[in-house]
């Protein structure tokens, strides 16, 4: 299962992100997973058993360059059952370019693994592509 939340800059959507982590972490049967540019702003805010990833400690410049990241949590744990990814496009440069066949790639590694993840993007809801709008 793929969802993400949209909205523009101080809207809320990290917060409902925190939210759903907390509320997963308590609930989930394997591992869940919090992915960040910034994950020490939130070390207060997220349950200790939640693996936390700081992806400014990579050079990750591309949604390819992310998703074979994401690809690599997955091989390294296999009990990974829900991934969340705050301020992608802060992860990624800021871009719409290949975004779409990122989701796709994603989609497909959600369904063989069963893995939920859940994205917050920067974006008026209004101006988001239909492909974005359809997991929202």
């Amino acid at each position: 299962m793929l969802k993400i939340l949209i909205g523009k800059k101080g809207t809320g959507k990290t917060k409902t992100l925190i939210e759903n982590v907390n509320n997963t972490v308590s609930e989930a049967e394997g591992n869940v997973v919090f992915i960040s540019n910034d994950t020490s702003r939130h070390i207060y805010d997220i349950k200790h058993n939640v693996r936390m990833v700081d992806t400014s400690e990579f050079d990750i410049d591309n949604y390819d360059e992310f998703y074979g990241f994401v690809c690599g949590i997955v091989s390294g744990n296999f009990d990974i059952t829900n991934i969340f990814v705050d301020s992608l496009f802060k992860i990624v440069n800021d871009s719409l370019v290949d975004f779409e066949l990122f989701l796709n790639n994603i989609e497909k590694l959600s369904e063989k693994f069963n893995i939920s993840f859940l994205f917050t993007l920067s974006i008026d809801e209004a101006a988001a592509p239909e492909y974005i709008k359809k997991y929202v």
